[in-house]
């Protein structure tokens, strides 16, 4: 249920370390351990299921809006969905679309911008609600307005979901460790 910031120029092994995490590949020195059990011990499949990971180019299908932020809960109802891209700040951007949620996107998300997969991949995650969400530099196609409306819904999930957000912004890691607007007027 804690929050990991985890800031650093390119090159530095920020994206290495979720590699690790998911076991794409097995580290051979030091250890990691996933609610104190040795990760390289788990089974890979379990592993990858506690996580809801979304990369600086996430990958999107050429299927519709819903179907990809759908694609890591097929059982979700449409409100939870709407719900997820709302949290993700794709909502609006959805519903201005002729086609709204079944608006095709083509191959990786090519009719989309940068911004708007990123916030497809973000509603995809939070959709997913895995005990662990992994924000690898997820935010840097998002303007800081939009930024700040994501992180600010993603603070909602503090203390229930662990969170480990991957940056070059220090601006980023501040905004989401720092106390909502919400928290500030409490």
């Amino acid at each position: 249920g804690q929050t990991l910031a985890i800031l650093g120029p390119s090159g530095a092994g920020k994206s290495t370390m979720v590699n690790l995490l998911l076991r794409f590949y097995d580290y051979e020195e030091g250890s990691i351990t996933l609610d104190g059990l040795e990760l390289k011990d788990l089974n890979r499949k379990y592993v990858r299921s506690q996580f809801a990971v979304v990369m600086q180019e996430p990958f999107l299908y050429s299927k519709t809006l819903r179907e990809n932020i759908v694609l890591g809960r097929h059982t979700a109802s449409e409100a939870e969905a709407m719900e997820a891209a709302t949290a993700a700040a794709i909502h609006e951007s959805i519903q201005a679309f002729e086609k709204k949620y079944d608006t095709p996107v083509g191959e990786r998300g090519v009719t989309l911008s940068g911004g708007q997969r990123q916030r497809v991949a973000i509603a995809r995650a939070v959709l997913r609600d895995a005990p662990i969400l992994v924000l690898d530099d997820a935010l840097s196609a998002v303007d800081t307005r939009t930024e700040s409306a994501i992180l600010d819904a993603l603070r909602q999930r503090r203390g229930r979901h662990t969170t480990i957000l991957i940056a070059h912004r220090l601006s980023t890691c501040l905004l989401y460790t720092s106390p909502s607007p919400r928290d500030r007027q409490k």
